[in-house]
C-alpha cells in the first residue's frame, strides 16, 4: 500500500477525505448511561471535533460545538438551564439548535443573541446509544440491523477506548484467523459460566466449547463476499481431529457493515454489532451494541462484567500500555497465548496499540487469511473517492428496506462439511423461529443464505497484491 492511501484511509477529521465519507453516516457519539444522573451532560469529541451533548428538562438532545461563541469557554462545564447550556463565563446560554437565546451582560434590547450561533448536529437515540449525524444534508434513516429493530430489554449497550487509529481497531474484527492464536486458551472454561463472555461458550450444534475448537482448528478456510451494506466473512474449521472424521464443519459467519461496524456471534443466540468511531487520528472508541433473538438481556450482569476492566467516565481500560496490560509471562506459558488474562476486548487492544498510534500499512506482507481486510480496503478507498466526487458512496444504507432479513445474521454452529449456506439458512430460521421479537423468516429465505443479497465470492487470484497503489 502507498503511504499517500494510508493517509486517506486513516485521516478523519474535518474536511479530510475519510472525514467527509465518515460524516454520511449517522455515528455514535456517547452512550445513553453517560447521561444519567442528575447533570445529563457528557463532552463528547468524534472525527476531530469537540462538541458538547446534553438533555434537556423536556428530554430533548442538543449536540453543539463545546466552545463557546463569545470567547471560547467550555461548555460542557456550564449550566444546564432554562432549555439549553448557559455559559459560566458571561452567561450566554444557547439550545439545541445551536441558536443563541440569551447574552444577559449585553446592554437591554441587544440584538447580538440573533446573529450568533454554534455548530449543532441532528441526535437521535436507539438501544443505548446515542446517535448523531455529522454530515451535509438530509440524514439518512438508521439502516434495519436486528440491534435497532429489537425491544430494548432484548439488547445491551457499551463503549471502550482504544489507543489508535480507527481503522486498525476495525481491521482485527474482520480477521477470522487470529481468533485461534491471538484469543487461545489452554484450558476450556464450563459452559454454564459463558454469559456474555466472546468465545466461551459452545458451537450451536454441538458440545464442543468454542476455546476447543478455535485452539484446535488455527488454518480456517476463509470466504468472503461484498454485499449491499459491506462484506460477508465466512471461516470453516472443518472438525477432523481427536476421533472426528470430518463430517462436520465449524461456520462461523461475520459481516462488515459500512462505515465502520461488524456484527459477530457473542453465542448462539446473542449478536454483537460493533462501531469504531475515531475520537481523532490516534484513539478511538468501540461501541458495542448486544442482541438476543431469545430473551430479554441480563443488563446488570453484562455491565458488571465490562466495569471490571475500565474506569468510568472515559471508559478507559485498566490494561493499557502504561502498564504493558499487566502482562504475565508465567501465564502466557500455561493458560493465555498472550498473558494479558482472559478478557478479549484486552487481547483485542494489544494487539491493534501494539501496531503503533496509526500503523504503516507499507510495510505490511499480507496474506490470503487477510482476504477480508483488502476487500475493506479496496471498497473503502472507492467510497472516499466516490464523496471526493460529490457522490454519494454506494454502501449508504438509506431506509429499512436496504436489509430485507433484518441482519445481517452472523452465526456460530457446527453442520454438514460441504453444506455450509444451507445449513447457516436453516438455522438462521429455526433460531428467528423461536424469538419472541425476530420470527419473521420469510425475507431471510427469499434473498439468499439467511438474507444476504451478495455478489459472487472474491475470487482468490485478486486478492492478493498488489491491489490499487501497490506497487509489484
Amino acid at each position: 500500500m502507498l503511504a499517500e492511501e494510508n493517509e486517506k484511509m486513516t485521516r478523519t477529521g474535518p474536511g479530510t477525505p475519510a472525514g467527509n465519507w465518515m460524516r454520511r453516516y449517522w455515528q455514535p457519539v456517547a452512550l445513553t448511561e453517560e447521561l444519567d444522573g442528575p447533570r445529563p451532560v457528557a463532552a463528547v469529541k468524534i472525527l476531530g471535533e469537540d462538541l458538547v451533548l446534553f438533555r434537556n428538562d423536556d428530554g430533548s438532545l442538543g449536540l453543539i460545538e463545546r466552545r463557546c461563541a463569545h470567547r471560547g469557554a467550555d461548555l460542557s462545564l456550564g449550566r444546564l438551564e432554562d432549555g439549553g447550556l448557559r455559559c459560566y463565563f458571561h452567561g450566554w446560554l444557547f439550545d439545541g439548535s445551536g441558536a443563541c437565546l440569551e447574552t444577559p451582560a449585553e446592554p437591554a434590547g441587544s440584538k447580538l443573541a440573533s446573529r450568533v450561533r454554534l455548530t449543532a448536529y441532528p441526535v437521535r437515540e436507539c438501544n443505548g446509544i446515542v446517535w448523531g449525524y455529522l454530515g451535509p444534508g438530509e440524514q439518512p434513516n438508521l439502516p434495519a440491523l436486528d440491534c435497532f429493530l429489537a425491544p430494548e430489554e432484548y439488547t445491551f449497550a457499551f463503549k471502550g477506548f482504544l489507543d489508535c487509529n480507527w481503522l486498525q481497531a476495525l481491521e482485527v474484527g474482520i480477521d477470522p484467523a487470529h481468533a485461534s492464536y491471538l484469543h487461545r486458551f489452554e484450558e476450556d472454561d464450563d459452559p454454564s459460566d459463558a454469559y456474555g463472555r466472546q468465545f466461551r461458550n459452545v458451537s450451536l450444534g454441538t458440545d464442543l466449547p468454542m476455546t476447543k475448537i478455535l485452539r484446535d482448528y488455527g488454518r480456517p478456510e476463509i470466504l468472503n463476499t461484498r454485499t449491499d451494506y459491506g462484506q460477508r466473512i465466512v471461516a470453516l474449521r472443518r472438525i477432523d481431529g481427536d476421533g472426528y472424521d470430518g463430517s462436520a464443519t465449524h461456520v462461523r459467519i461475520t459481516h462488515q457493515v459500512f462505515p465502520h461496524g461488524i456484527t459477530i456471534p457473542l453465542s448462539s443466540s446473542m449478536a454483537i454489532t460493533q462501531w469504531h468511531v475515531p475520537v481523532d487520528d490516534t484513539s478511538c472508541y468501540w461501541y458495542a451494541m448486544f442482541t438476543s433473538l431469545t430473551e430479554p438481556v441480563d443488563r446488570e450482569k453484562m455491565r458488571a462484567q465490562r466495569l471490571e476492566g475500565i474506569t468510568l467516565p472515559d471508559y478507559k481500560p485498566v490494561r493499557n500500555r502504561a502498564n504493558q496490560y499487566m502482562f504475565d509471562p508465567a501465564e502466557q506459558k500455561t493458560s493465555t497465548y498472550t498473558g494479558v488474562g482472559h478478557d478479549i476486548n484486552v487481547h483485542d487492544q494489544m494487539a491493534v496499540e501494539g501496531q503503533g498510534h496509526i500503523h504503516d500499512r507499507t510495510r505490511e506482507h499480507l496474506s490470503r487469511s487477510d482476504r477480508a481486510i483488502v476487500t475493506y480496503r479496496r471498497m473503502l478507498l472507492a467510497a472516499i473517492d466516490a464523496v471526493a466526487a460529490g457522490k454519494n458512496p454506494d454502501l449508504l444504507l438509506k431506509d429499512t428496506a436496504d436489509v430485507e432479513s433484518r441482519g445481517p445474521i452472523p452465526l456460530d454452529g457446527i453442520g454438514p462439511t460441504g453444506q455450509w449456506e444451507s445449513y447457516w439458512t436453516d438455522a438462521v430460521e429455526l433460531l428467528r423461529k423461536s424469538s419472541p421479537w425476530a420470527q419473521n423468516s420469510a425475507a431471510a429465505r427469499a434473498t439468499g443464505p439467511a438474507g444476504v443479497r451478495s455478489a459472487p465470492a472474491e475470487p482468490d487470484d485478486e486478492l492478493l497484491p498488489p491491489y490499487p497503489g501497490t506497487p509489484n
